[in-house]
């Protein structure tokens, strides 16, 4: 009776003791909070890095070199141009939105360049997003990283499949799905009925600093076949919603 009781005892130890660690595993370790700052991350860290927007021109100095929103050459915060900061979870696939009912991205440029880092500042190409006629409303935007440093940040388009054969929407240079912006809940002339707010879906590839493989990105590859929006119940007045869930 005593050694089993011992054994009771030390299994309930051991479970303590995964827990913990699972617990220390999962901490955020990441203490940078400025998307203009440089950090290195590991899995279920936070990440924090923005998305600005503005003009595609305003993004590029002397109208030939891309520089980050970091870049105080840019001059951005001297432009017609707003920021989003996010904060995800590193290696865990994330939807970003925003709310497009107050803020019009058509006002502001109509592109969007997500970014962070300043020393090792990493820039997304600039992304059309709206303008007076069309409106992007799904994005999928990857973050790569290596031994746990952002290199890269683009966005990954798969075409015009998921909106083929739906006269709601256009096919913009064969690679957007856009609806028009007439439609969409907005200011001014359009006053729209369709809420067309932003939907960012988000993943993460390469490695961690402790050089462990970011896999969802691969995961959301093998997700495209279901609507990205329906996986999230908390969407579901979301355009894609509205229009069959195309996406």
């Amino acid at each position: 009776m005593a050694t089993l009781t011992a054994l009771k005892a030390l299994l309930v130890f051991l479970v303590a003791i995964a827990s913990a660690l699972f617990l220390v595993k999962s901490e955020d370790t990441n203490k940078v909070y400025s998307p203009c700052t440089d950090t290195t991350v590991q899995v279920s860290d936070g990440f924090t890095f923005s998305i600005a927007f503005s003009s595609r021109t305003s993004f590029f100095f002397n109208s030939s070199l891309q520089l980050s929103p970091c870049d105080r050459r840019l001059a951005l915060t001297g432009q017609n141009s707003q920021i989003s900061v996010f904060r995800p979870k590193v290696d865990e696939i994330s939807l970003l939105t925003i709310n497009t009912s107050s803020f019009y991205p058509q006002n502001y440029g109509g592109y969007m360049v997500a970014f962070a880092g300043r020393k090792y500042a990493a820039r997304s190409l600039p992304a059309f997003v709206a303008n007076n006629t069309y409106t992007v409303t799904s994005f999928t935007l990857v973050l790569e990283f290596k031994k746990g440093r952002l290199q890269n940040l683009y966005w990954k388009r798969d075409g015009c499949a998921k909106c083929s054969g739906n006269s709601e929407f256009v096919c913009l240079n064969n690679q957007d799905c856009a609806i028009r912006t007439s439609v969409c809940k907005s200011n001014g002339s359009n006053g729209g009925s369709v809420d067309c707010s932003l939907g960012i879906q988000l993943a993460f590839s390469g490695t961690d600093k402790h050089f462990t493989a970011l896999n969802s990105w691969y995961e959301v590859e093998n997700l495209r076949q279901y609507s990205l929006y329906g996986l999230y119940s908390n969407l579901k007045n979301s355009l894609t919603s509205q229009y069959s869930k195309i996406f």
